[in-house]
């Protein structure tokens, strides 16, 4: 194991900053194709020889960046050149999956298949530590998300109304506060109480990842909550519009209902998709409404957890420090806020629109990647033991609440 040069946080902000810089210098990849319908589509477009190159120069691409990152916190380049072209791999495969269009009208994403395939692989057979050691989920969902920061812009959000700002604030309060209190009544731990909670009331994934890196959460209770997402994502997804259209909601409310529960962004969008373009339009204004809290909320709980926590006790110090505050503060947040604002306030609306389809792309891959690796060190047996019983339900329960308050809370603003 080499010596880091810089912390996995840092690591990632600049990382996702050259991605970033590279487009806008005009280095953007070409998108690789995964639509499909028949198996006259599927050699001729997706196994075709231009797009198998393509899928080669992002491998490319991708990879080098995880070998800087690898090399810059200290992790095994070896490793990493041995595991990255197998989970890029089991990605591609997922990814084909997702672009048959069985796979479309269900409406599911890729990053269900990256999951289910990692899992079954991982659970089916035994894979060598040195493999498992090599894996870097975290990682790849940090890149990600400073990434994601390039589709969050303010000025858009504000023009198209206030009330989703105020629908998510109302949401992630009221429903961040009934998950912890749930938790704490069924004596769950505070890291995955802390986890659990942001991941139900903020965005899912992001803010379990956020949340893990402000307190420095177990890797293993991470994922746990990311599972319990995914999984939950896929039936709200596909039964939340059935059940609006049911009760004769319009719209304006459907989509409000589906942007403040449904946790992941991919799921918000293609059941907003199933209901209409204004529900599809609502529904994603009030999901990036609530991806632009996770800043604040980070840096929330990354507050309050090192008040709570005293981890300065030991240097005889009654209240921790500011410096410890901005030790355990997840750095890859500020390259997400930087992101969002540098794409919301300084480079030009032309320039933004000419490179937000290749780092969407390259966002929806590190984050495939992230889900294939997720599954790949996920054991089925830890989902299932006796002391996940409590998280599960508390996901649940806590769910079930986010699903009707944010019906209620929909209802009263749209």
């Amino acid at each position: 194991m080499n010596k880091s040069i810089l912390t996995e946080d840092w690591t990632v902000v600049l990382l996702g900053f050259i991605i970033i810089i590279l487009s806008l210098s005009g280095i953007l990849l070409s998108t690789p194709e995964f639509s499909w319908a028949t198996a006259e589509d599927l050699t001729g477009k997706v196994l075709s020889g231009t797009n198998l190159l393509n899928i080669l120069i992002q491998l490319v691409y991708v990879l080098a960046i995880a070998v800087i990152g690898a090399g810059l916190t200290g992790k095994s380049v070896v490793g990493v050149l041995k595991v990255f072209p197998v989970v890029y791999l089991l990605t591609i495969v997922a990814l084909v999956i997702a672009g048959s269009s069985q796979a479309k009208a269900l409406n599911l994403e890729a990053v269900i298949f990256s999951l289910i395939i990692g899992l079954l692989i991982g659970n089916l057979f035994k894979l060598p530590q040195w493999f498992r050691e090599a894996l870097a989920s975290e990682f790849y969902v940090k890149v990600g998300l400073v990434l994601l920061g390039t589709s969050i812009i303010f000025s858009d959000i504000l023009k198209a109304g206030s009330l989703g700002l105020i629908q998510a604030l109302m949401v992630v309060v009221s429903v961040w506060y009934f998950s912890y209190w749930v938790c704490k009544k069924l004596k769950i731990d505070s890291e995955l109480t802390m986890m659990l909670s942001s991941a139900v009331s903020i965005c899912g994934v992001s803010a379990a990842i956020a949340t893990s890196g402000a307190i420095k959460g177990d890797s293993k209770k991470l994922s746990l909550v990311i599972s319990l997402v995914l999984i939950t994502a896929v039936p709200m997804m596909v039964f939340m519009p059935y059940l609006a259209k049911v009760m004769g909601l319009s719209q304006e409310v459907t989509g409000a209902w589906l942007g403040g529960s449904i946790d992941t962004t991919g799921a918000v969008v293609a059941s907003g998709s199933l209901v209409g373009e204004t529900a599809l339009k609502i529904s994603s204004i009030v999901k990036f409404s609530q991806n632009v809290l996770l800043g604040i909320a980070a840096f929330a709980i990354s507050v309050y957890w090192t008040y709570t926590k005293h981890p300065s006790a030991a240097d005889g110090e009654s209240k921790p420090t500011l410096k410890v505050i901005w030790e355990r503060f997840p750095k890859f947040v500020i390259g997400f806020i930087a992101a969002s604002l540098l794409f919301s306030f300084v480079i030009s609306p032309e320039l933004a629109t000419a490179v937000k389809a290749p780092l969407k792309n390259l966002q929806g891959f590190w984050f495939a990647l992230a889900f294939t690796s997720i599954g790949l060190e996920t054991n089925f047996r830890d989902l299932l033991h006796r002391d996940s019983k409590k998280p599960i339900y508390a996901f649940l329960i806590a769910q079930s609440f986010n699903v009707v308050i944010t019906l209620v809370i929909a209802y009263l603003l749209f």
